[in-house]
């Protein structure tokens, strides 16, 4: 019996016999002459459609102290912010690396001195691995 139903299913059954299992039911059609869809589909979300968050990092050479506002407003919008002095006075990078502790402090996020005049700020969920800090310690004893 087994092995008529499946002969039955690969189409090499001996018999022409059909029996009520084997009979495909047609889809229900709806109002409009479509099939009506399964309410379980609903559920099913393509995995290219999740939205996953980007991280970003923002790379700024500021030339006076108004632009520590923008470093600011990035690290508030939880990007990384990669910040080089090389175009300004020692003075006003000071004043301006005061600035961005300071914010960073409030956020509980971190600040890195990570080349010659140049720092990683970045939002509380970043995670940085290594320390650059001290290859740059390590180079001004050598100079």
């Amino acid at each position: 019996m087994a092995f008529d139903k499946l002969g039955r299913f690969f189409g090499i059954a001996e018999d022409d016999e059909m029996d009520e299992s084997s009979y495909v039911e047609e889809p229900e059609m709806g109002e409009d002459d479509q099939p009506m869809k399964n309410e379980r589909r609903t559920n099913v979300v393509s995995i290219n459609s999740v939205n996953t968050p980007t991280s970003k990092i923002v790379l700024y050479e500021p030339r006076v102290y108004s632009d520590a506002k923008e470093v600011a407003q990035n690290l508030l919008s939880n990007k990384a912010v990669i910040i080089n002095f090389a175009r300004m006075d020692d003075s006003q990078s000071r004043r301006i690396v005061d600035f961005i502790t300071g914010t960073v402090y409030a956020l509980n996020g971190e600040i890195q001195r990570v080349g010659d005049k140049i720092f990683l700020a970045t939002p509380p969920k970043f995670e940085t691995d290594g320390k650059i800090a001290e290859l740059v310690e390590k180079k001004d004893n050598i100079d």
